[in-house]
């Protein structure tokens, strides 16, 4: 039999079927031994076993993968953000937003709390970097069914930093789900982990949302790893400028006659998705070869 898995939970995976039949399923040691993971999102070949249970024979081939949030087969990555408490830092964003790119995934940036604080600046940011934006408030209703538009025929991966409202919003889109949400410190201006792990969710006819465990600044440090050389591709605003620098391997950072440095100091390009570029070149910097294969 063939179905995704919805939910992985202590080494258990939830396969649903086609005719929305869903089994509890145990993966095949061969797995293991491969150092291969089933995914949320994974398209799987499986079979039931004595018991009532099921087993996972066969992974099919996946469009991507990532490791946190930890899916697969997405085609949107909607990341929340806002500029009410808790504040989300823009490295976070540009880091996701990377990721996202060389994976082959588009990204949705969602600003959410915009009752609070409507973050104008940050979306007007993000829309100049190239990404689609949209605002939204999950505590009033604004904005949602201009998210839900976006979210129409797609699988989505709604991720972002801790207590900025990501299960609240999708509470917000389908009431049914009762997603366990949480408080906010406002002493330490971040919220605590109430997602705990990945599970997708129906929204509709080919429509599906997975809610994922929040992060934080030092979670970014352990997300994927990603080739310096293909970085600059992970930046829209660049392309215009690509293959116009005076060297052919100019890593736009302190060669002479590039046209991305050229732009930056035009104003064409934000200096804040710049600094991220160059941070995110220095940390790719020193990941080795044989750490990329």
């Amino acid at each position: 039999m063939r179905g995704r898995i919805q939910r992985a939970l202590s080494g258990f995976y939830y396969v649903k079927c086609a005719d929305g039949q869903l089994y509890t399923c145990k993966a095949r040691g061969k797995f293991r031994r491969e150092g291969i993971s089933p995914l949320v999102g994974d398209d799987v070949e499986f079979c039931e076993v004595p018991g009532g249970e099921g087993r996972i024979d066969e992974i099919l081939p996946r469009r991507n993968s990532f490791d946190r949030p930890s899916v697969a087969n997405i085609d949107q990555m909607v990341i929340v953000c806002s500029q009410a408490i808790p504040k989300t830092d823009s490295y976070l964003v540009d880091r996701m937003t990377a990721i996202a790119a060389l994976k082959g995934c588009d990204v949705l940036i969602c600003i959410n709390k915009c009752d609070l604080d409507p973050a104008d600046a940050l979306r007007e940011y993000y829309e100049n970097a190239g990404f689609r934006t949209v605002s939204v408030s999950a505590e009033t209703g604004e904005g949602i069914e201009a998210l839900r538009a976006q979210l129409v025929g797609r699988l989505s991966a709604v991720t972002g930093n801790s207590g900025v409202g990501k299960s609240s919003i999708l509470n917000a889109l389908d009431p049914s789900m009762s997603l366990k949400t949480g408080e906010v410190s406002q002493a330490l201006g971040r919220g605590r982990h109430t997602t705990r792990h990945v599970e997708l969710y129906a929204l509709g006819a080919d429509t599906f949302v997975a809610d994922t465990p929040g992060f934080s600044a030092f979670d970014t440090e352990r997300m994927e790893l990603v080739h310096k050389e293909q970085l600059q591709y992970a930046f829209p605003e660049f392309g215009p400028y690509l293959g116009h620098c005076q060297f052919p391997d100019c890593a736009h950072r302190k060669e002479p006659g590039c046209a991305v440095r050229k732009a930056l100091a035009d104003g064409r390009i934000g200096q804040t998705r710049y600094d991220s570029y160059e941070r995110l070149y220095e940390m790719a910097s020193q990941i080795k070869e044989w750490e990329l294969k």
